[in-house]
């Protein structure tokens, strides 16, 4: 291309893709003939053109050849319209924009707004809109030589007005249709439906349905206060209700008594929205859902008794099969020592005497289990390590799962303290232990695990009523059978057993759910069949170190030897006070009998301060107005240091607490071997240094203050 051609491109310049068309373009076949003869108008008009970021279109000469910039280019979508004339770019639409171009090229400049047009510039007609001018482009003469339109497409803006227009007179049907409804709904609606003012206390109007559900007509529900037609004790609450409406807060399913006009009352759920001053109520009778509800929980309740008295009745007739073998044991070696006797045989006297004591060691055995599964057993708790514990327990375990089971320990270091009894968790380990065995016949692993545990309020909605707070968790695990659902569900059942008849009592994880309870913990378990058991058992933490017992006055422990002196021995049963009292005199002391605490204090009070007893042995759960414990305070009220042993078979709540016993204060549970009694007597006295010669010694040491000490 000469310099010539070249120097008549200039115009071009920034023009594009469509400049790059226009510069390569057969322009010598066309009306306009050769870029570099065309007048300077149409190449000035059309570098504006092409330079423009407006969509722009631009035809030349009587035949409207056309010109068009790259914005442009997305209108035309397949069309190509370079160097053609403008009736066969589009042909189409040529009876709509036809004679607006002609009278542009007349010289008549125009405007349209969201014209319609139909085109098919993907090959099928469509119709769009499109906003643009048609403005006459002139000549270095002043004549008309060519047009020049600025256009933009607008269907989607066409497109939404219209959609905007149609919505809003589908709305407006719609309010009106919605009108109408409502004031159908109003009228046949079986909810009541309401107005009222804050302002006023009253019903602004009310729907047929409150006539038909409160016999009230329209006229007298508007003219009274709304208060009066609630049940007088719902009153304050439904008057703090208001004050929440008053604060703009909507009431939902809020539940209370509306007077009917026959006079009885209809319980209501009301859904009250407050708009203002303004109250918009729904509600609906549920009278007959509440009837309906307190029909069911009294059948809950009923079904709940009857479950109740299922378990009595199988916890009676567990204790009644095994207390008559047990009973029968004993009756039959004492028969047999009477008709012994009358024979003049006594050599086998001691062993029938023996078996009739083991038969009677297994019935305690059974009461402690029952005592311990009701939490009604007496606990003796300790500061306890449960690592040491376990320690110590373990080739017992070991001993009792046999060779084929293999015994893991895995205790977390620094584990907290636990306060419980320490012997009753022994206990429960092997109660544990001993299931998990019976649980792997051919063989297996038992993991015994400690670890410090903090119960978060949400977890501990998983162990029942357990209080959040840390605890010291134990837990037993075994590779055995495991248990399916219904029988895990009744685990803890008193006398519930998978075991043979005679292999099992059914209480053993019954005592160990009742240890964990009364000891404040809780106890869980979870199985599955086929791959094992976990049990854990969660016992509080000891937070507070125990305090260290006082010093005792007095000299050193007396020797074995010299340990008597006067026991004051109360218990209502008059059997076993006669038996207490006569092991002890045996043992060479000196005993004081009472039937109950007045008659222990009157004793007391007739001896006078030279007659105070070397030591306290009572029964906790006296009659007439004073149990033992309470006796025990009296007494040390006047010997602050008088050795206390309480006995009892019964932890009653309201005296046996689970807590630690003040200094020189024991407990010892029924039924109990005589021999125990008499070696914690003594065990006591030495260590008070009670006694003969020990008693004026502490009686000295009490001297004149001892009605002024508290216990």
């Amino acid at each position: 291309m000469d310099s010539t051609v070249n120097e008549s491109l200039g115009f071009l310049t920034g023009g594009g893709l469509m400049g790059e068309r226009i510069a390569a373009h057969d322009w010598p076949g066309t009306a306009l003939g050769p870029i570099a003869q065309w007048p300077a108008a149409l190449r000035t008009t059309l570098g504006t053109v092409l330079n423009s970021k407006f969509p722009t279109f631009m035809c030349w000469g009587p035949e409207l050849i056309s010109f068009n910039n790259d914005a442009y280019l997305p209108i035309l979508g397949k069309k190509t319209a370079l160097g053609l004339p403008f009736r066969e770019v589009w042909h189409e639409a040529w009876d709509t924009v036809g004679p607006i171009a002609e009278r542009a090229f007349a010289g008549e400049a125009s405007y349209f707004e969201d014209l319609p047009v139909t085109t098919e510039r993907f090959g099928y007609p469509e119709q769009q809109n499109y906003t643009f001018s048609y403005s006459p482009v002139r000549d270095e003469d002043g004549r008309v030589g060519g047009i020049l339109c600025t256009v933009f497409e607008t269907t989607s803006k066409v497109r939404a007005i219209d959609e905007l227009r149609r919505l809003n007179q589908s709305l407006t049907h719609q309010v009106a249709a919605h009108a109408a409804d409502r004031d159908r709904l109003w009228r046949i609606s079986p909810d009541v439906m309401a107005a009222a003012s804050l302002a006023t206390g009253r019903f602004l109007t009310v729907n047929p349905a409150f006539t038909e559900s409160f016999g009230w007509s329209a006229q007298e529900a508007t003219t009274r206060p709304f208060m009066e037609m609630v049940h007088p004790d719902d009153r304050a609450d439904v008057a703090r209700q208001l004050q929440i409406l008053a604060e703009g807060t909507p009431l939902v399913g809020y539940e209370t008594r509306v007077l009917h006009k026959d006079g009885s009352y209809r319980w209501i759920q009301w859904t009250i929205s407050p708009e203002g001053e303004l109250l918009y109520g729904v509600a609906r009778d549920i009278t007959a859902e509440k009837h309906q509800a307190d029909a069911l929980r009294q059948a809950e309740d009923a079904l709940r008794q009857s479950q109740k008295m299922e378990a009595v009745g199988q916890l009676t007739g567990g204790l009644a099969h095994d207390f008559n073998n047990m009973l029968a044991g004993v009756a039959g070696h004492l028969e047999l020592m009477k008709l012994r006797l009358r024979m003049g045989q006594t050599g086998d006297l001691p062993t029938r005497i023996d078996a009739a004591l083991g038969v009677t060691q297994r019935a305690a055995a059974l009461t402690h289990r029952l005592l311990a599964f009701s939490r009604r057993q007496a606990l003796d708790p300790k500061p306890t390590s449960v690592n040491a514990l376990v320690l110590s327990m373990t080739d017992l375990v070991k001993r009792s799962a046999g060779p084929a089971i293999t015994l893991r320990t895995q205790l977390q270091s620094a584990l907290w303290t636990t306060l419980c009894d320490p012997n009753q968790l022994e206990s429960a380990l092997l109660n544990l232990t001993n299931n998990a065995r019976d649980a792997m016949p051919e063989g297996g692993a038992i993991v015994i695990e400690t670890e410090n545990a903090v119960i978060a309020p949400l977890q501990a909605g998983r162990y029942g009523d357990l209080k959040p707070g840390e605890y010291v968790l134990v837990t037993v695990r075994d590779s055995g059978a495991g248990m399916p659902p219904d029988v895990l569900a009744r685990a803890f059942d008193p006398f519930f057993t998978t075991k043979p008849m005679g292999q099992g009592t059914g209480l053993g994880l019954s005592m160990v759910y009742g240890f964990a309870r009364q000891s404040g913990g809780q106890v869980r378990i979870d199985s599955i069949p086929g791959q094992g058991t976990e049990v854990r058992l969660l016992l509080p933490r000891l937070v507070a170190d125990m305090p260290a017992p006082p010093a005792l006055d007095g000299e050193a422990p007396l020797p074995a030897a010299s340990r008597k002196g006067t026991v004051l021995v109360v218990d209502d049963e008059a059997d076993i006070r006669t038996v207490m009292a006569e092991v002890l005199r045996l043992q060479g002391y000196t005993v004081i009998e009472a039937a109950d605490a007045p008659q222990a204090l009157r004793q007391l009070q007739e001896r006078g301060r030279g007659g105070r007893p070397d030591m306290l042995v009572t029964d906790v759960g006296l009659p007439n107005g004073m149990n033992g414990r309470q006796l025990a305070d009296q007494v040390r009220m006047l010997w602050p240091q008088i050795p206390v042993l309480l006995v009892t078979g019964y932890a009653e709540s309201t005296v046996m607490r689970n807590e630690t016993l003040p200094a020189q204060m024991e407990l010892l549970t029924k039924p109990f071997p005589m021999t125990a009694l008499a070696a914690k007597v003594g065990a006591m006295l030495a260590a008070g240094g009670g006694g003969a010669q020990g008693a004026g010694q502490a009686q000295a040491a009490d001297g004149g203050a001892a009605n002024e000490v508290p216990a």
